[in-house]
């Protein structure tokens, strides 16, 4: 035997032990050895590599830190969007939240739930092809997000390969990354002895590291991750429940919370929450509430999502941190629809992790509710931890010399008459075309990324482009030139350049983005793609009456009449004219009756890998042929296709009886089509 091969041999062998004693560590945080034999086995492998520098591997356990550090962020694209969740505060939302899911479900029995603390972290990405660690992503925008590779690699609890077999080809993996209470403290109050900035909370610590341009930094910082579901997922399968699959997650080697419980109804999740709640301020790490998520698949699968998020999942959120202090006065803000929000100015507090100076009052009706006046000591609670608020007065600390808020008859932007539908609690601005204000919020959103995705027209140069007069208004983006826009503070001829190519190529859009970008009250993208996709022209949605609009899916009473009365506003006839003149252009759509699809009431189940396109445009490819696509097998299915190895849905359909097709007879029936 040679001593290359036997270098090779201990090499492999050191990798294994190493990967399995981080496996007992952080995975099932029961370590098997101290830590001291843990270090020798690490200055082991770190001597023969040095030696044998050709037997170095990127997946080595040494390999954690690269060397160099990058000049900036490339973009990912999340295969599976990363959604995000809807909240409730109390009992009857959570309640409510339940009973929603069995009416949904047509069902009275109790349903079975997975609950998770919901750590108060950065949420990633991580992808795993033939269970090797390929690429790490931050959250985003739920759709796109940061390469964050050589930054998670550092990480000590992520696996940079899975431990055992059985695992899918390619597997993304979701969880979130947070510094441990013990680590935050004590990584400050280094930063305080050397008179570096301190973080303000565990959660912007852990966000900050991972946006280092250079791993060292973050290998320096004490993270940790915790798994919390799986996204894109090919060449294999995994377990039919939520708890099921996180526990197959851990059998590979990655850590999962051990609070996790599965429980059944409504009042089991209550008592997970009571219980979770006494003891959160002795667990190692920040959490902000729960997250309860049904743990059935199946059911996961026909509940389904919203634009926003899935139906089958909701955070509970814990009672806001809470502090007084006083209302100096309150400033009126005017919104891309002209809405009138109050906003109160405080002295600075710090609420939550971060100093607040202004929170939202709402409307006029809350500031009669609460009985505010200016001087007042307050209560701010930061909702959701995410937007501070006035919660209540402290009337015993009423001073003398409080003054009655005025809410303004006109709009503190353009005059305008202010205006209060009946029925609606919030006031708006009537000027609705010569309001500044909305004029630079439907601008902005016009040409943000959902939306006509206008790339370097950003806030502020929009804001600047209205005060300076050269547009006001979105069709006046279509004449910008580039003389124009070389006259703004910090714009070269480049730049100048850049942005009129970027108007001219937005142009070619869609329908749904352009319907997006209108601005319509109430319609958001998926309802934008609804509209679009049930009359395919604009023509025929401008035609459209309250009732024809009420047969789209999604499009309620309230939205039929704010789509009806903006496509019947003169104003608005004549812009959309303008932009078709200015030569904005989309592709119509092709109008189809779901009766009148091909594949229409059928049930399909996609397993294994399709290697001619991907499992997204697969089940694009079905849903556009009127098929419903199923994320695992029962009596209900129609057809499974089975791609290179299938596992265990391809078994359960031989068992069941269903119909199994191969990639070659799949690839024919959409050719069929």
């Amino acid at each position: 035997m040679s001593e290359s091969y036997t270098v090779q041999q201990r090499v492999n062998e050191l990798r294994d032990t190493i990967n399995k004693h981080n496996y007992q560590y952080y995975a099932l945080d029961d370590p098997s050895i101290p830590d001291a034999e843990y270090d020798r086995l690490i200055r082991e492998l770190q001597q023969l590599e040095k030696q044998y520098p050709e037997l170095v591997s990127e997946d080595s356990p040494t390999q954690r830190v690269g060397a160099k550090p990058l000049a900036g962020f490339s973009q990912v694209s999340h295969e599976v969007p990363m959604l995000s969740l809807d909240n409730v505060f109390n009992a009857k939302d959570l309640r409510g939240f339940e009973q929603r899911i069995r009416d949904r479900l047509g069902r009275s029995d109790p349903i079975t739930f997975t609950c998770e603390p919901k750590l108060d972290g950065a949420a990633v990405s991580l992808l795993y092809r033939f269970g090797r660690l390929e690429r790490g992503a931050t959250r985003g925008d739920g759709v796109v997000g940061e390469d964050i590779t050589h930054n998670v690699r550092t990480i000590p609890s992520i696996p940079l390969v899975l431990i055992g077999d059985n695992f899918p080809d390619v597997l993304e993996i979701r969880g979130e990354i947070y510094m441990p209470r013990v680590g935050f403290e004590a990584f400050n109050e280094k930063a305080r002895v050397k008179g570096e900035k301190l973080f303000v909370n565990p959660r912007n610590a852990a966000a900050g590291s991972l946006r280092q341009l250079d791993a060292r930094i973050t290998a320096s910082r004490p993270l940790e991750m915790c798994c919390y579901s799986v996204g894109l997922v090919q060449g294999g399968d995994l377990p039919n429940s939520h708890s099921d699959i996180l526990m197959q997650l851990q059998r590979w080697g990655l850590r999962i919370n051990s609070e996790m419980r599965t429980v059944v109804g409504g009042d089991e999740c209550l008592d997970y929450h009571d219980g979770l709640l006494t003891k959160r301020e002795a667990l190692p790490y920040d959490i902000d509430g729960i997250v309860y998520k049904v743990d059935d698949l199946e059911l996961q699968q026909r509940l389904g999502s919203t634009a926003k998020g899935p139906r089958w999942a909701i955070a509970h959120k814990f009672p806001a941190e809470e502090e007084m202090t006083k209302l100096l006065g309150v400033d009126f803000q005017v919104g891309r629809t002209g809405a009138i929000t109050p906003v109160a100015r405080l002295e600075p507090v710090f609420v939550g992790g971060v100093t607040v100076s202004n929170a939202t009052l709402h409307n006029r009706d809350e500031i009669d509710r609460l009985n505010v006046m200016v001087n007042d000591t307050v209560i701010i609670r930061r909702a959701g931890d995410v937007i501070p608020q006035v919660a209540k007065v402290v009337m015993e600390r009423r001073p003398a010399n409080t003054e009655a808020i005025v809410f303004p008859q006109q709009c503190p932007v353009c005059d305008s008459e202010l205006i209060r539908v009946e029925g609606e609690v919030v006031t708006r601005c009537s000027g609705t075309l010569i309001c500044g204000a909305q004029q630079k919020e439907a601008i902005k959103h016009f040409s943000s990324r959902k939306a006509l995705d206008i790339d370097g027209l950003g806030d502020k140069l929009v804001e600047q482009l209205v005060d300076e007069k050269l547009i006001s208004s979105v069709v006046d983006l279509y004449s910008l030139t580039v003389e124009q826009l070389i006259t703004l503070d910090r714009m070269g001829s480049k730049s100048a350049e850049n942005l009129v190519a970027a108007l001219n190529a937005s142009k070619e859009t869609t329908l749904p983005k352009f319907l997006f970008g209108l601005g319509i009250r109430e319609v958001g993208v998926a309802t934008a793609a609804s509209l679009a996709k049930y009359f395919g022209t604009l023509a025929a949605l401008q035609k459209a009456s309250v009732e024809d609009l009420l047969s789209v899916t999604d499009v309620g009473p309230v939205v039929a009449q704010h789509v009806h009365d903006f496509f019947n506003n003169t104003s608005n006839f004549d812009m959309l004219n303008i932009l078709h003149d200015k030569g904005i252009r989309w592709p119509d759509i092709e109008v189809k009756h779901a009766d009148d699809l091909p594949l229409a009431g059928m049930v399909y189940v996609i397993t294994g890998t399709i290697e001619s396109l991907g499992r997204i445009e697969a089940k694009e490819a079905l849903e556009a042929l009127g098929a419903k696509v199923a994320g695992s097998v029962s009596k209900k299915t129609s057809c499974v296709i089975a791609g290179l190895n299938a596992g265990s849905k391809l078994t359960k359909a031989q068992t069941l009886g269903v119909d199994v097709i191969d990639e070659a007879e799949f690839i024919k029936l959409l050719a069929k089509y």
